[in-house]
């Protein structure tokens, strides 16, 4: 049965107003679009897209497949992407076992397609894809229900590498020059452009490098608490030691053993912030600091921007710059 609503002289049916309602802001978020007379590329998370649309400037337009506020673990493409992809001029993907879904996805788009597809970790060394420590003297019961958790969060992780290269900003320069190069060959008329604009991102990559090097060293503590073994490649370049409570996937569940493990941890080590991540859910995070009686802050992995971070022109280097001021404040 309808519900109405009195508009002057007129009843409109409630579920009409629903219906206009959700046609308008659809209307209002308009789909990417591929753009002539530019060197279209779609990438496939955020880093990737900001590094490209730094390096081409003006000649490109940079599509990113996974929107704002969207973790890349739960993102598929849809149809729309498809389309997007297999037309544009460049396809730019992380490799290292991160996107789940591109070697499907390249499988099955149209055999005429003349997209060049670039996996931009390549002459990057990867990192073992799970963490290894010494758990002391254990009974073998213990040890067997370790064998069953690490089995199921590897059923979970990217595969046997860690992935989360970018969070270096030494990998980063490594992947910038991937694309640099990647555009050159596919637009070779405007590599000087490209060259440009390569170098000058590159300056600002070696200034936050040896910003996170300079000011990491000088602080007292080394050891970090996170969530998700996202840290890796930024512990080891900057001499820390990342404890993580879970594996790489943010849809991993830790064990009461993970939890009391990581208690003692955050207590022989005077820990006094728990790092959690913005795109998954702080409640672990905020019940262990509880339990423990520490404080949270955020460690962005960089998969993705909000939502606000977007609106706000947020980027790599403007978060990885919020990552090392927490990091300070949690290493004093």
């Amino acid at each position: 049965m309808f519900q109405y609503v009195r508009t002057r002289s007129f009843l409109i049916p409630l579920t009409l107003i629903l219906l206009f309602s959700m046609l308008t802001a659809a209307c209002g978020s308009p789909q990417p679009k591929l753009v002539d007379g530019k060197m279209n590329i779609v990438t496939s998370f955020y880093p990737l897209y900001d590094f490209a649309s730094k390096i081409g400037g003006e000649h490109v337009n940079v599509i990113n497949l996974v929107p704002a506020g969207v973790e890349p673990h739960d993102w598929s493409p849809k149809s729309r992407d498809m389309q997007n992809l297999s037309s544009s001029d460049l396809f730019l993907y992380l490799g290292a076992g991160f996107e789940g879904w591109v070697h499907d996805t390249l499988d099955s788009m149209k055999k005429d397609s003349k997209v060049t597809v670039v996996e931009t970790s390549q002459g990057i060394q990867l990192l073992p894809g799970t963490e290894e420590e010494e758990h002391g003297h254990e009974d073998e019961h213990a040890k067997d229900e370790q064998a069953k958790d690490e089995q199921a969060k590897d059923e979970h992780a990217h595969g046997s590498t860690d992935p989360h290269v970018w969070l270096s900003p030494v990998n980063a320069k490594q992947i910038a020059l991937n694309i640099k190069e990647a555009l050159v060959k596919v637009d070779s008329a405007h590599q000087a452009d490209y060259e440009a604009n390569f170098k000058r991102f590159a300056d600002q990559l070696d200034e936050l490098h040896n910003k996170y090097k300079t000011q990491l060293a000088q602080l007292p503590k080394k050891e970090i608490v996170v969530t998700h073994h996202s840290f890796g490649y930024l512990a080891k370049e900057y001499g820390l030691t990342q404890k993580a409570l879970m594996g790489l996937s943010p849809d991993a569940e830790p064990t009461s053993k993970d939890i009391q493990q990581m208690m003692q941890f955050v207590k022989d080590n005077q820990v006094k912030y728990i790092f959690f991540e913005e795109l998954v859910s702080d409640k672990l995070a905020k019940t262990l600091a509880k339990d423990a009686g520490v404080e949270t802050l955020v460690l962005n992995p960089l998969e993705g921007l909000t939502e606000e971070q977007a609106k706000q022109g947020a980027d790599y280097l403007s978060i990885m710059e919020n990552n090392l001021n927490n990091l300070i404040k949690a290493l004093q």
